[in-house]
This record gives C-alpha cells, sequence and structure tokens, in this order.
C-alpha cells in the first residue's frame, strides 16, 4: 500500500511539472468584478487579481520547443554561458510581471510581438554570433551571462551615499539585458529584493533572477516622466508634442530608444540598430507571427528618433 502511494504521489509531482514547463490550456480562469471591471487569476502564472490575467498567459502561446528554437546554439561550443538559461527560468521569472501586462496585453497577436521585442533585446545583448556563423549570426542569443573581459570595476562615486559601492564588487555587465554600474544594480536590488548591490554576482549565478531583472527593466520607465519600454512597446504610451518632434512613436524603434539612448538611436541606419531589429524580425517569424506585423520603418526603428535621456546628460540603464 505505501508503494502504491509513493508512485501514486510521483506521478502527481510528474503531471504537475509538465503543466510548468509545458503550459495548459486549460488552466482555470477566476473572474470577479471590482468597481465593474473585469479581473482575473489564471493558473499559477497569473495569481495575483488583474485585468491581464483575463488573457492568456505566456505559455499557452510560447512552449520550450519555441524557446529553444528561438535560442538554438545557446549551449554550442562556442557559448560562455552554457546550461544556464533555459525555457523553466524564464516562465518562473515572468510570474512576477505577467499580471502586471508582461506579455499579457492586448490580444495573441500582441502578446507574442511583445515577446518576441522583449526576447530580441536578450537575444542582441547575449549574442556570440557573427556573420558566418553556423546556423546564422540570429541564433546565438543567450550565450552570454555576464560581459568576458570588463575593463573597469563600473564603481561611480557619485552614488556613494545612496548606492555605495561594495568592497570588493565589481558591477560590469550581467544579466538577460545587461546592467552595469553599482546605482543600477542598487536600483534593481531594491525592486526585486534582493541585495545586488553587495552581490551584483547573483545575476550571473541564477536564471530565473536575470530574466526577472530585465523584465523588470523593460517594464519600468527610467524616469517618471517617461515611458517603460513596455508602455512604449504596446501602446499604453501616448507621446506628448515634443516626443512627437523628436520622432518618438509607440513601437519597437522607441524601446531601443528608452534602453539605450544615442547608443543606438538618432544615428541613421547604424549596424548598432539594425542588429536589434534584425532579433526581432528574425524572432518574429519564428513565433509564427510574421515580420510584415513588425510595422513601417518609422514604428521598427529609431533612426531618426532624438534620445529621452542624451549620454552626456545621464547614462542610460543598461550601459
Amino acid at each position: 500500500m505505501k508503494k502504491i502511494s509513493i508512485w501514486f504521489i510521483l506521478a502527481l509531482a510528474l503531471v504537475n511539472l509538465a503543466l510548468v514547463v509545458n503550459g495548459d490550456e486549460s488552466e482555470t480562469t477566476i473572474v470577479k468584478k471590482v468597481k465593474g471591471k473585469k479581473v482575473c487569476k489564471r493558473g499559477w502564472e497569473c495569481l495575483e487579481w488583474s485585468e491581464y490575467c483575463c488573457n492568456q498567459t505566456i505559455s499557452d502561446f510560447f512552449q520550450p520547443y519555441q524557446f529553444e528554437n528561438l535560442f538554438s546554439k545557446r549551449n554550442s561550443p562556442v557559448a560562455h554561458a552554457v546550461g544556464f538559461w533555459d525555457y523553466q527560468s524564464f516562465i518562473m521569472a515572468s510570474t512576477s510581471f505577467q499580471h502586471l501586462g508582461f506579455c499579457t496585453t492586448g490580444g495573441k497577436v500582441m502578446q507574442m510581438k511583445e515577446l518576441a521585442a522583449f526576447l530580441a533585446h536578450v537575444g542582441c545583448k547575449t549574442s556570440c554570433g557573427y556573420g558566418v556563423a553556423t546556423g546564422g549570426p540570429l541564433a546565438y542569443g543567450l550565450c552570454y551571462n555576464k560581459e568576458m573581459s570588463p575593463s573597469e570595476s563600473y564603481c561611480d562615486d557619485f552614488y556613494k551615499y545612496t548606492y555605495p559601492c561594495a568592497p570588493g564588487a565589481e558591477y560590469y555587465g550581467r544579466g538577460a539585458i545587461p546592467i552595469y554600474w553599482n546605482y543600477n544594480y542598487g536600483v534593481t536590488g531594491e525592486a526585486l529584493k534582493e541585495d545586488l548591490l553587495n552581490h551584483p554576482e547573483y545575476l550571473e549565478q541564477n536564471a530565473t533572477l536575470a530574466f526577472k531583472a530585465a523584465m523588470w527593466r523593460w517594464s519600468t520607465p527610467i524616469k517618471k516622466s517617461q515611458p517603460s519600454a513596455h508602455d512604449a512597446f504596446v501602446g499604453n504610451w501616448k507621446p506628448t508634442k515634443n516626443d512627437t518632434l523628436s520622432k518618438r512613436v509607440p513601437g519597437f524603434g522607441t524601446t531601443m530608444n528608452i534602453l539605450y539612448g544615442d547608443l543606438v538611436c538618432g544615428q541613421g541606419d547604424i549596424d548598432g540598430m539594425n542588429n536589434f531589429v534584425s532579433h526581432y524580425l528574425y524572432y518574429l517569424d519564428l513565433l509564427g507571427v510574421g515580420r510584415e506585423e513588425a510595422g513601417p520603418h518609422e514604428f521598427l526603428t529609431c533612426a531618426e528618433q532624438v534620445a529621452f535621456n542624451p549620454s552626456s546628460s545621464s547614462p542610460s540603464a543598461s550601459s
């Protein structure tokens, strides 16, 4: 009898693991109304009451085989983070943001477009691909989880009273959308309730945390008066007259402006910008959405946009 019970428990555990890894179309959606507004909880991915949890969750339309297709060379011999990044870490990280609208805003096409856009930044920033690489240069995202040969420790004493550098700590680039400098580690750590200021190495030791940090950056404005990359992409952001004059419009192009400023934007069709765009189009195709959904050039790129935060006055969040 005890043997049967043990096997039964093991079978249930395997079923639950399969649901976590493979998603489940039949996840129960619990619905209620708050002040006349419909809000939901959905399965294990969307556990807080939210209008966004009434939509599909990410595992409903993004499966492990698709993650493998997008990042097919991440564990190849040339990669520098073999075995670190995986689908489950990505999905588990997303549960902290799906109820806020991360890849749960709008219909399925918009949800998949945001997924492609976010992962395009991740893939581009962590790629070790090159022009004649086997499988093409766009297949090598998630090749890194940290900067390999940092030129400095990225400690800025200007923030010594708010985000003082820990003895021996180095704040070089780490993560899915790499974080640099002590102040960026400090503010990200505060948001995620992790001591990244004293332990920046956590981001190269925990893939779920590394994805979480990238999702937080995607979902959070650099400055209160500016949009987050998420809001700029899904259309929650309404450009001001000054934004329009600066050629900043909702779309993928403005996500580059928010995250990297004039490092890639406002310089015409430079390689640095086009690499992000190429990843985005490639991922749209692989996900079955199709690059025709990317929109016209002025929405897709930031070639002519004025930077929100010029590098001469304020460093961008991930530089």
